[in-house]
């Protein structure tokens, strides 16, 4: 009877055990099959608590049709959390927004993202805005949300640092962060961020905006100072550099310094958006293929860029800035030729992007956008369903995952 017992009671540990291990939560311990993309996070409302008005809402005569930063209008029926804005829709009533600032609205994005299939985002931090209280407020509220929402439904997270708009000497203002960073979270045992992203044995960290020529105020030595500070300190490090960083030419500095800085980092990623469209791509493929084999031969790892579309009319009210998205075929022609020459990760700019159109998330189709005075806003295809570019994306994960060749056409959806 005791033997009995005994039995039952070691089958009933073994059954609880397992059913741990099925529900336990991931361990992110390299960016090597995952599909992240970026998150911005910096959208207010005047209510939201965060006193920023309508943050990156707003255009250059406020906020009000004729004058927006957006050109997408995110879909917001299923946000706990909405606010009026001062658009219209077509049939009169106030169009909704939503607000980074809130919980739940960052909270329904990992759902997605789960939902999707999609493993996690980096998360946006610009140096030059968390260098004041209320941008260091909001952001903060933001990583605190993504960080408690990445738990939930087990997403990877990683903080990148844009260095657009600063200047030499700012490069503290990151450092300092990095420390309150770690002292808040304690990334590098994964205390409370439980699904932080490592690399290499060590928590990761991006730096954006690195080898740029379009007269930034920063230069190679600021970048050096924050490579070699995060590298002592116990960090990876991903660096986003131009596109044409290993020719030194174009978008790039020509100083090859700049070989020898992206040598230190773990990962790159180079920035696509806007250079290219569907017709277009094709030439870049060659281009690609040479900076993966430029970093194999380097041992740093390479992490391609897709982006579903580009358009900044609202922002500065040209026209010619515009990447059609073709019903996902854009999208897909990158990722696909992206996955068959094994790329072992992915970066998907971006997940809220809605000022410049390259957001993955659910956004309003062409016939629902709001009116915007003698201005237009781009809607995602009326032949799609809104949510067709996070389903895309989360197909590509799929291929990346099973290491199955990806179809040459998009799937289609059942």
């Amino acid at each position: 009877m005791i033997a009995k017992t005994l039995k039952f009671h070691l089958l009933g540990i073994c059954l609880l055990f397992s059913v741990g291990l099925l529900f336990a939560q991931k361990q992110y311990d390299s960016y090597s099959g995952l599909v992240m993309a970026g998150y911005q996070g910096w959208f207010n409302s005047p209510t939201d608590g965060a006193d920023r008005g309508w943050y990156h809402y707003r255009g250059k005569n406020g906020f009000q049709p004729g004058s927006t930063n957006i050109d997408f209008w995110p879909d917001v029926s299923a946000y706990q959390i909405t606010y009026d804005s001062p658009f219209m829709t077509k049939e009169g009533k106030p169009a909704k927004l939503y607000s980074a600032h809130d919980y739940s609205s960052v909270n329904l994005h990992f759902k997605w993202m789960q939902q999707y299939g999609i493993d996690g985002v980096f998360m946006q931090r610009f140096v030059g805005e968390i260098a004041n209280p209320s941008g260091r407020n909001h952001f903060n509220t933001v990583l605190t949300s993504a960080i408690r929402s990445a738990n939930e439904f087990d997403r990877a997270i990683c903080v990148m640092y844009d260095l657009s708009g600063i200047k030499d000497g700012d490069d503290k203002i990151l450092m300092d962060d990095v420390a309150a960073l770690e002292k808040e979270w304690n990334l590098k045992k994964r205390d409370r961020a439980k699904t932080y992203l490592f690399h290499h044995g060590k928590p990761l960290i991006a730096v954006w905006g690195i080898g740029f020529n379009d007269g930034r105020k920063y230069n190679l030595k600021t970048a050096e100072r924050i490579v070699n500070y995060l590298k002592q300190n116990g960090y990876s490090v991903l660096l986003g550099v131009p596109t044409y960083w290993r020719e030194l030419r174009q978008d790039t500095e020509s100083d090859p310094f700049l070989h020898e800085l992206i040598k230190k980092s773990a990962i790159i990623m180079p920035w696509f958006v806007g250079r290219y469209n569907q017709a277009g791509f094709d030439q870049f493929k060659s281009l690609i293929k040479d900076d993966i084999d430029w970093c194999k031969q380097h041992q740093i790892d390479y992490a391609p860029l897709c982006f579903p579309g580009f358009s900044w009319t609202n922002m500065t009210g040209s026209s010619r800035a515009f990447v059609p998205r073709d019903s996902g075929n854009f999208l897909w022609k990158q990722l696909q030729y992206n996955l068959s020459i094994g790329a072992k990760m992915l970066y998907i700019a971006m997940f809220d992007e809605v000022d410049e159109g390259t957001a993955i998330f659910k956004t309003l189709h062409q016939k629902d956008v709001p009116l915007n005075g003698t201005g237009s806003f781009v809607g995602i295809e009326d032949n799609l369903p809104n949510d067709h570019y996070l389903w895309l994306t989360g197909q590509a994960s799929k291929y990346l995952k099973t290491k199955t060749t990806a179809p040459v056409k998009q799937p289609k959806r059942n």
